[in-house]
This record gives structure tokens, C-alpha cells and sequence, in this order.
């Protein structure tokens, strides 16, 4: 026992000195500094804004410390309003591959997950991974009913691997959020919290069927998009078996190779299909690269990876359709309007330069015609934000990089196709949708009209009495009048203690004058007692004063902070 605790906590050491490295390398760098836009790059340059040797550094260098690293840059890759534009491209392709794990752990795994043995749990299973991955591996199967699937096994250890690195980051961050002002500022503890959740999610594979089961559902009325669909009886939280899609990956079909494929229709399907699910349905697929994109033999587009969902809040679709239809109108004071209404503003919020400065980039935007891109238009808005003091809500990156994303599939299977023009199109079904109410919407709506009618005779009578017999209150909190007492209070002792201590020094002095038979240091007992008494009394004054000050300058800091990230 005494040799495992102290391996953990050596090991536990050397991850913490990891992270101080990979902090004092990279803190001191531009990685937190202001997501600023340069007026004078133009879309010929190569090379996106901020230092480029130091985000492929840094992106080298949490590819070295692990899968909770990977999949922290990975989600900092889509905070736009945070980092500067070169360490959001650089973190987008981080490369989440590693070495495989042996085949003697996949079988373990999967036998004690699924309660048998591997080889009566299926006909064959392949003991090449076809990828590995940090959290987890992927094998071919044949289920013994001949149904091809694939297996995903997680990989041992990299649960508590996880917990202690997020138990680390979170101390880390609450210690930032405390103590330093870019803590407080970019409120790194929300975002290690949400980072926390849907790493969590990712490493229970339960959830992952359920999201494809989801999609399979809401893909239904897209003939050309497939979604693979779960083995429950195969799948546990480590353990996910699914359909087998045979295709090839977007990516990897050249331009000759789609001149095969009718790419048209599965391309406004796609974009349908992922504007409905985002603005309608509140659901985001976090991760829609082309590379988690299959053409199948059968000419339909497969959707695989949906180990990272995303819930798309109500308020926030309303706000993100107006924010779209504001763009494609070439509204920028609307679309400056809907972003301020949606953030958090700091407090070097500039209203007036942030709505100048949205405008021209609409204006920008609608100029470009056809080229007119919502993704890369949406994530500008994001860097804007953060340039000017405003604060978006996490989840308004996390459209603007999937839309992105978007934008990329689209141009690659049909370099023709206008998202401006398919978004105006489903504008229709999407505001549609928007407009309908649930049966719980209802029922709930006419639990509150019901109580309101019932209880407002007996609510006005009660007011109309009050008025009557002269004992209505309005009651108004416009100052805080507890902690103003407190204050002045504070304010009145330390003026008392003041006029004190000043008055001892004087009689000490007027003591001193006075001829004694007893004397230290040529004073008389009596005066020097009271001059060290009033010596000690101003200190402690002195001691009192600031501590009290700095407490109260801590608690107005940490409440300013929680009011940023609310």
C-alpha cells in the first residue's frame, strides 16, 4: 500500500511539473492575449494572426502530456473569443493518434464488459485496429447473426488518467480564478468545468449510442445521409459496437473522384440536415469535419464520431438564427444588437467601436456574394467579441467551428454550392420550427394562465385593502443599506482609535515634562508606558486597516468575477 501511494503521488508531482513547464513556456506567450483582428492581413496572405512557431509548439507539447491534453486543445481550438487565430488553427489539427494498445487488453476489456467470451460474443474479430486513438481503439467485427460492425474499446487506465488530470486542472484553474486577473477575466474555472463534461461524456460509450441513435432518428427524412446504427446488446460504457459503413472518407476522394459522385443533393442535405439539428432540434455534432464524413458505394453520405454532442440551449438558437438571417440581410446593427445581447460584457465593454467595427465585417461579408461563408463569419464575430470586451457564450464558438467545419465538407463535395443561398432556403422551416409548441409547452402555459385567474381577485383585494387602510409598502433596493452601516461604522471606529491613540501620544509628551523620582531612558515610567502603548496601538491600527481593506478589495474582485462569467 505504501509503495502504490507513493507512485501515485511521485507520479501526481510529475504532472504537476509537467503543467508548470508547459504554463511558464506558454503563459508568458501570446496565447491569452487579446484575439485582436489586423485591419492590414488580407485573405492572400498565408499564415493566420498571432506567433505560429509557438502554437505548433504548443500543440507538440500537449500531444506529449496525453489524451486529457489532446482533448483540452481540441476544445480550445473552437474558443475563438479566447486564443489568437494561429493557436485556434494550430490546435484544430491536433492529431489525436497514438500507438495501439495490445490485443490481449481489447479482449480483456471486451470480455469483461460484455460478460462472455470474445469468440462467442462474435463469429471474428479483427486483431488490427483499424485506428487508435487517445481514449480509445477501433476493431472490425462480425456479429455471429453475419452483421458487420465495428468495435470501439476504450483504452485501460485512461479513465483514472483523466480524473487526475482534471482534478489537477481544476485545482490549478480555482487557484487562477482567485488569485491572477486573466483568470478572473477568461473565468478558466467555467471553462476547465465545461471541458470536465464533455470529456466525461466522451469516455462513457453509452452515450455515444444514444447520440447515434438520436441522429439515426433525425436523419430520417435525408435519404442520402446514413448514420451508423448501435449493437445495445454489445455496448457498455467502454464498449460501443456499431453498423459497419464501408466508404471512403471525404478527405481522401479527389477532385477526379468526385466528378463520379452526384454531390449536389447530398450537399443541401447536409446543410439542411445540420441546420435544422442546431437551430430547430438543439442538438450540435461538435466535430462535423470532412474527415468524420464517408462517401458509401451506394452514393449517400455516412456521419460517423458522436462521441461529442452538444446542447444548443433555446435562447441561443433564437439568437443564432437572428444573428444568421441579420448577417445574410447585411444588418449589421442588428447583428451587433443580438451578439450584445447574447454575451457577457467586461468591463472595458466598447458598445460603440464593437458596433462599428460588426458592421463593416457584415458588410464585408454580404460583398463576397455566393463566397459568403456563415462558419468563417461567425467565428470572425467571435474574435471580435473578445477584442472588444464581450464575452459570447461557449456554445456560440462551438456553432461558429461547426458551421465552419460545414463550410468546409460543402466546398469540398460541390465547390459550387452557396451556403448563403441554403441558408436562405431553410430559413422558412427553420423559423417554422422555431414557432411550434411542444404538448408540454402547452400544458405548462395553461398551469400558469389557471393559477393567474385564480389567485387575482384574491391578490387585488388584498392590494386594494392594503391601500385602503394606509399600509401599502413599496419597498425599493436601491443602495445596500446593511453593508453602508457597516461601512460608516468601520469608518467611525477607526476615526475613534485615531483621536485615541493621538490623544495618548500628547499626554505621554505633557507626562514627559513632568519631574519623576523613576525614569527609563530620561522619561518618566508613566510616559514611556503610555508612548510604547500608543507605539503599538498605531501599528495595530495600521495592520487592521490593511487587512480589512485587502479582504474587502478580494471579496468585490471574486463578485465582480462571478458577475463576468454569469
Amino acid at each position: 500500500m505504501t509503495d502504490t501511494g507513493t507512485d501515485a503521488a511521485s507520479t501526481s508531482s510529475v504532472r504537476y511539473r509537467d503543467l508548470a513547464r508547459l504554463a511558464w513556456r506558454h503563459g508568458r506567450s501570446d496565447l491569452l492575449a487579446d484575439a485582436g483582428l489586423d485591419q492590414f492581413t488580407f485573405g492572400d496572405e498565408e499564415g493566420p494572426l498571432g506567433d505560429e512557431g509557438k502554437a505548433e509548439q504548443l500543440t507538440r507539447d500537449l500531444e506529449a502530456m496525453g489524451p486529457t491534453f489532446v482533448k483540452l486543445g481540441q476544445l480550445l481550438s473552437t474558443r475563438y473569443d479566447l486564443l489568437p487565430a494561429a493557436y485556434t488553427s494550430a490546435l484544430a489539427r491536433l492529431q489525436d493518434e497514438v500507438e495501439p494498445f495490445p490485443f490481449e487488453d481489447v479482449r480483456r476489456i471486451v470480455e469483461e464488459e460484455l460478460g462472455g467470451e470474445l469468440r462467442h460474443l462474435f463469429l471474428d474479430f479483427d486483431e488490427t485496429p483499424v485506428a487508435a486513438a487517445s481514449l480509445g481503439q477501433v476493431h472490425r467485427a462480425t456479429l455471429p447473426t453475419g452483421r458487420e460492425v465495428v468495435v470501439k474499446v476504450q483504452r485501460p487506465g485512461v479513465r483514472d488518467a483523466v480524473r487526475s488530470d482534471m482534478e489537477m486542472l481544476g485545482k490549478l484553474a480555482a487557484a487562477a480564478d482567485k488569485r491572477t486577473d486573466a483568470g478572473r477575466r477568461y473565468g478558466l474555472g467555467k471553462l476547465v468545468a465545461q471541458f470536465g463534461r464533455s470529456l466525461a461524456g466522451e469516455l462513457d460509450y453509452r452515450r455515444e449510442a444514444r447520440n447515434l441513435a438520436k441522429f439515426i432518428e433525425l436523419s430520417e427524412p435525408y435519404d442520402l445521409l446514413l448514420v451508423p446504427e448501435p449493437v445495445m446488446t454489445h455496448t457498455t460504457g467502454r464498449v460501443l459496437t456499431m453498423d459497419h459503413v464501408e466508404g471512403r472518407k471525404v478527405t481522401d476522394v479527389g477532385k477526379l473522384g468526385m466528378l463520379d459522385v452526384d454531390s449536389r443533393p447530398i450537399v443541401e442535405q447536409l446543410f439542411s440536415f445540420y441546420l435544422t439539428m442546431m437551430l430547430d432540434k438543439g442538438l450540435l455534432h461538435a466535430d462535423p469535419h470532412p474527415g468524420n464524413l464517408l462517401l458509401t458505394d451506394d452514393g449517400r453520405l455516412a456521419l460517423i464520431d458522436f462521441g461529442m454532442v452538444v446542447t444548443v440551449p433555446p435562447r441561443l438558437q433564437d439568437s443564432v438564427l437572428k444573428l444568421l438571417l441579420a448577417i445574410s440581410d447585411g444588418d449589421g446593427e442588428e447583428a451587433a444588437r443580438t451578439l450584445a445581447a447574447m454575451g457577457h460584457p467586461l468591463p472595458d465593454y466598447d458598445a460603440a467601436a464593437f458596433r462599428d467595427d460588426v458592421s463593416h465585417l457584415v458588410s464585408e461579408a454580404i460583398n463576397a456574394g455566393s463566397d459568403l461563408q456563415a462558419g468563417s463569419v461567425l467565428v470572425e464575430l467571435s474574435r471580435l467579441s473578445a477584442a472588444h470586451g464581450l464575452r459570447p457564450p461557449a456554445e456560440m464558438s462551438m456553432v461558429g467551428k461547426a458551421l465552419l467545419n460545414l463550410d468546409e465538407a460543402t466546398l469540398h463535395l460541390d465547390p459550387d454550392f452557396s451556403p448563403a443561398d441554403a441558408l436562405r432556403d431553410n430559413v422558412g422551416q427553420m423559423m417554422a420550427g422555431g414557432l411550434r409548441v411542444s404538448p408540454g409547452g402547452l400544458m405548462a402555459a395553461a398551469v400558469e394562465a389557471k393559477e393567474f385567474t385564480a389567485m387575482l381577485p384574491k391578490r387585488a383585494n388584498r392590494i386594494m385593502e392594503n391601500l385602503a387602510e394606509g399600509e401599502f409598502h413599496l419597498q425599493v433596493h436601491a443602495i445596500d443599506e446593511e453593508r453602508l452601516h457597516t461601512v460608516l461604522q468601520r469608518v467611525a471606529n477607526r476615526i475613534t482609535l485615531g483621536i485615541i491613540i493621538a490623544a495618548t501620544i500628547l499626554g505621554a509628551a505633557l507626562l514627559a515634562r513632568v519631574p519623576s523620582d523613576t525614569e527609563v531612558l530620561g522619561l518618566p515610567v508613566v510616559a514611556l508606558f503610555f508612548f510604547v502603548f500608543a507605539v503599538c496601538a498605531g501599528v495595530a491600527l495600521t495592520i487592521w486597516i490593511i487587512t480589512t481593506d485587502r479582504k474587502v478589495a478580494r471579496t468585490q474582485r471574486d463578485t465582480s468575477a462571478r458577475k463576468d462569467v454569469l
